[in-house]
């Protein structure tokens, strides 16, 4: 990758930079390499979204230790440019713009490797195994993981989607739906991975897991809820969500969050609240597409409905 002389530099020259936003820590080179800085969300313990920026004045080689917190699975939505990896023990991978990579890292030294001239942007979910376990399961985050080193899982080209999901991630200002929005993330490239699932049974524990999931559509029907973050925040796989809402409900998780949100939406025209806030407080951004929805679902523009100002 490298032709001339290069600049190796260990990853903790990087220092401090304040917070880019709300939630975001910045830690940033010295000036005198470029601009080259990562901004970093936490959102619990072992949960972490990593936004990156380098562009660097000189060829670059940043000395790190890949997983040194333990076992790690790495998301990286390569945005723009080409870095690679380079592990001590030969595994290397190259992170090329328009390009997803899933990779599993245990504690493990390695170098990332930055042209000058050439601007990279990524975006990272680094996910530990305490966390990989309580959403994948022991056996799928043991096969996942892998017994050490440096292991790609898989890599592909990004899709249009999912480049806006990633969009959306990297701006995030709103904690809870930058959350929803990374656990959503994480759950497509687990199904991605993981095998086709069989027909069966609900258990009692699978119908108390589907109950949980409409019970967060009540309480943050507000929100992006996706059947990927359902799938995440109550431990079952899309298959059993889906089939788990058709026996339970009778319907799909799309049509149900939709009948909850035109009858609290309903409600809230009734008491006076006005169109545009009616739509954000039934997670809609914008009431042009709330309207939409609204009179497909009632039969009635949501103006016909106002009441009386309080």
């Amino acid at each position: 990758m490298f032709k001339t002389m290069v600049t190796r530099i260990s990853s903790t020259l990087a220092t401090p930079a304040g917070n880019a936003r709300a939630g975001w820590r910045r830690h940033a080179l010295p000036a005198d390499l470029g601009d080259c800085h990562t901004d970093r969300l936490d959102f619990e313990d072992g949960l972490t979204l990593v936004h990156s920026h380098y562009a660097p004045t000189r060829d670059l080689i940043e000395e790190s230790i890949a997983g040194q917190e333990g076992r790690i699975l790495a998301v990286t939505l390569a945005m723009q440019g080409v870095s690679s990896f380079q592990g001590a023990d030969g595994a290397g991978m190259e992170f090329r713009g328009g390009r997803t990579t899933v990779a599993a890292f245990a504690r493990s030294a390695g170098e990332r490797r930055y042209l000058a001239g050439c601007a990279v942007s990524q975006l990272r979910l680094l996910v530990n195994e305490r966390v990989l376990r309580r959403y994948a399961g022991d056996e799928r985050a043991r096969t996942q993981l892998g017994e050490g080193g440096v292991r790609c899982l898989a890599q592909g080209r990004t899709s249009a989607d999912l480049a806006a999901a990633g969009a959306a991630l990297a701006d995030g200002d709103d904690p809870l739906d930058t959350h929803i929005r990374a656990l959503t993330l994480l759950s497509r490239q687990l199904r991605a991975l993981a095998p086709a699932p069989q027909a069966g049974r609900l258990s009692d524990a699978d119908v108390a897991r589907i109950e949980a999931a409409h019970a967060l559509m009540r309480k943050h029907m507000d929100r992006d809820l996706t059947v990927q973050y359902l799938c995440l925040a109550t431990g079952l796989n899309e298959f059993k969500l889906k089939e788990g809402f058709r026996r339970v409900y009778g319907t799909t998780p799309h049509r149900l969050l939709t009948e909850l949100r035109m009858q609290r939406a309903w409600a809230l025209l009734e008491t006076g609240c006005q169109v545009a806030q009616a739509a954000y407080r039934v997670g809609y951004r914008h009431p042009a597409n709330f309207s939409a929805a609204f009179t497909r679902f009632h039969g009635r523009t949501p103006k016909s409905v106002f009441g009386p100002r309080g």
